[in-house]
Parts: structure tokens; C-alpha cells; sequence
């Protein structure tokens, strides 16, 4: 079945499916079941098996499915069985922790490039990475043919940021900017907010 068929939403539950599976691989589980697995992250078996029935099938009946197997063949459909090179734009406090963050490299992610307009924080080296100007920053994205980008910039500024990102090049962006930001059609926005998260769990408090 051709990808762009798939439902957003289904794509977006295979992560979760990884991550579990990477999960229970490091804990030594070789054979995991549907049930299993959707106990583990809140989904059904039903949801599960129906998910991955749309890219073949990854089990046999009563025996389950193979961690190691199922791990491989996921990373494969999600292609994070490669490195992705990302640039990271805002080096402030959060841009500094993600530019730290160890846990990108084992899971098909890079940060390779950080750009800030800042000119205090411009050729700062940041887990070995040098801060380059905002200004530079189309022509050496272009250069890098880097498609995936971070955004922790204020949201004031998001916007022209995006738009140069996209006249860059760029196909996907992680956006840790509170805004609501205005793309093509073939670029790809994941949004970040804590305080939407924070508010929508408030509302089960006393």
C-alpha cells in the first residue's frame, strides 16, 4: 500500500511502537504478542495488528511476532534506520539542551548545524558545534541538503525563521514555538507546546 494512503494518525502511533519494542529488546524480550505490547503503551491488540497489517504481515498466528524483527522493520518504514542530520535554530537555554541531548544519535537523529541572531551566542560551541548566524543560515542548510529542523525561537520570530527554513530546503520541522505556524503542503510540522499539555491536564485535576 502506497504510504501517503495511510492515515496521519496511524503513522503517528508507530513510533510508540518502536520506542516499546526498543524497549522490551534491551530488556532481553525476543517474542512479544499484540496484547502484550498494547498493554505495555495503552492501545489495543486490535488497533495494533490492524496498524501494522497495512505494511504486510510482521506475525504468525499464536506465535506472535519477533522483537528483533519487528524493531528492523519499523525503523525501515518510519527510515530511522539511517542518521538524519538536523539544524537546530535558537541557542538559548532549551536550544542548548536539545544540542546536548545524547538520546537523537540512537534513534536516527543528528544535530549537525545551530544558528541563532544572536550576536552574544554566535561562535559559542555547543556540544562540539559551532553557533553560526541566522544569516548564513539558508546557503549552508542548502549545502548540508539538511531536510529536518528544530525551532526554538521565540514565536514573534517563527515564522520568518520557517519561511527561510522552507526556502532552504527544508521538508520537516520540530516546532518549539508557541504559534501555529503556516507551511506548503509538503512540509511537515510536529508542535511542541508544554503549556497546551499542561493546560489539557489540569482540566482532570481537583
Amino acid at each position: 500500500m502506497n504510504e501517503k494512503t495511510i492515515p496521519d494518525i496511524v503513522i503517528g502511533r508507530l513510533p510508540r511502537y518502536l520506542q516499546a519494542l526498543e524497549h522490551m529488546l534491551q530488556q532481553g524480550c525476543t517474542v512479544t504478542s499484540s496484547k502484550e505490547l498494547g498493554e505495555k503503551i495503552g492501545i489495543s491488540a486490535a488497533q495494533i495488528r490492524k496498524d501494522l497489517s497495512q505494511y504486510g504481515e510482521f506475525g504468525k498466528q499464536g506465535k506472535g511476532y519477533s522483537v528483533p524483527f519487528l524493531v528492523h522493520k519499523l525503523q525501515q518504514i518510519l527510515k530511522v534506520d539511517r542518521i538524519w542530520d538536523m539544524a537546530l535554530i535558537g541557542a538559548g537555554n532549551l536550544g542548548k539542551a536539545i544540542a546536548y541531548y545524547q538520546g537523537f544519535i540512537d534513534h536516527g537523529f543528528r544535530v549537525a548545524l545551530i544558528f541563532d541572531s544572536d550576536p552574544q551566542k554566535v561562535g559559542q560551541v555547543i556540544n562540539e558545534i559551532p553557533v553560526l548566524h541566522t544569516s548564513m543560515m539558508i546557503e549552508t542548510i542548502q549545502t548540508h541538503q539538511i531536510k529536518i529542523a528544530m525551532l526554538t525561537v521565540p514565536a514573534q520570530v517563527a515564522q520568518s525563521v520557517t519561511n527561510q527554513l522552507i526556502q532552504a530546503g527544508v521538508k520537516a520541522i520540530l516546532n518549539y514555538a508557541p504559534i501555529t505556524l503556516t507551511v506548503p503542503d509538503d512540509v511537515h510540522v510536529q508542535y511542541i507546546d508544554p503549556i497546551i499539555h499542561l493546560q489539557r491536564m489540569t482540566y482532570y485535576l481537583d
